[in-house]
């Protein structure tokens, strides 16, 4: 082996070894940042004695045990269906569906509000439309939706579209909309033209309005998920929930909220840590 190639083979590694402590890095950030919060002292301290209270009050029969079985039975419900009921394949199938959804919210709606909190001619044009269609809540666009597609994977990812999409529209259009003249001034003194205003000033000062927007769209998108699973396909977790409620079956369906909550929360600290990446000039606020 030349001595180039040891040389070449030693630069690899090292480029190798340092991106792998980056990411070890930027992951234990990550995991400070979103579960400092729940294992804090200050929220232990209502966490613990609900779960406790709610572990107890069942056993003892202060309530009914059929109606509200402790944390207990719903681990062990967990691990059944887990087992018995295939959950890894129910959760890609919902993995496929709200991804799959909430993209295409993303790149439709952010575009869009950025036109529109941009140029007034675009404003005044499209904002009225979204106005009127927006109050419209998206649970009812369910039968429209199904005439339209039919009850498939088409139909699922369309009320899901829909329940992201207006939040991270009206969010960019206000965060773009409220971008501090001054800096739109001082840009334009050293030449800036409209695209690099857009992309170096617009969009960087409504960032933060972009995140929340997208953090709301989560929640009204996984809300659509449970809907469009409960009305077309036999699978995901809405599907299970509304199998667990045919059966009165309170501990599946305890299980399912449980993992909904979870993967909610988990998508948004998510997008807290995309923020915190982004929006350096943020943090303190």
């Amino acid at each position: 082996m030349s001595v180039d190639s040891i040389i070449r083979d030693s630069a690899t590694s090292r480029r190798g070894l340092r991106w792998w402590n980056l990411v070890v890095r930027e992951l234990v950030v990550f995991l400070r940042t979103s579960f400092g919060s729940v294992f804090s002292r200050e929220f232990l301290t209502v966490l613990i004695p609900l779960l406790i209270l709610w572990e107890v009050l069942p056993r003892l029969g202060v309530v009914p045990r059929t109606l509200v079985p402790p944390p207990s039975a719903v681990v062990v419900t967990f691990r059944d269906m887990v087992v018995d009921l295939n959950m890894a394949e129910h959760l890609t199938s919902s993995a496929i569906r709200f991804t799959s959804g909430f993209l295409l919210a993303l790149v439709t709606a952010f575009p869009i509000g950025v036109l529109m909190g941009w140029n007034l001619f675009i404003r005044k044009h499209a904002l009225p439309l979204f106005q009127i269609l927006a109050p419209v809540p998206p649970p009812a666009w369910v039968p429209i939706t199904i005439i339209l597609f039919g009850v498939g994977l088409p139909m699922q990812i369309f009320l899901i579209f829909l329940g992201v999409f207006y939040p991270i529209l009206f969010n960019t259009y206000q965060g773009i909309k409220e971008t501090d003249p001054r800096y739109l001034a001082s840009a334009r003194v050293f030449g800036a033209s409209e695209f690099t205003l857009i992309t170096r000033v617009y969009i960087w000062h409504a960032l933060g309005s972009v995140i929340m927007g997208i953090k709301i769209g989560i929640a009204l998108g996984l809300i659509m998920l449970v809907i469009a699973e409960m009305y077309g396909g036999r699978s995901g977790l809405g599907w299970l929930l509304l199998e667990a409620k045919e059966y009165f079956q309170i501990d599946r369906m305890v299980v399912c909220m449980v993992l909904l909550g979870f993967i909610g929360w988990f998508l948004i600290e998510v997008m807290k840590y995309i923020e915190l990446k982004l929006a350096v000039w943020r943090i303190g606020r």
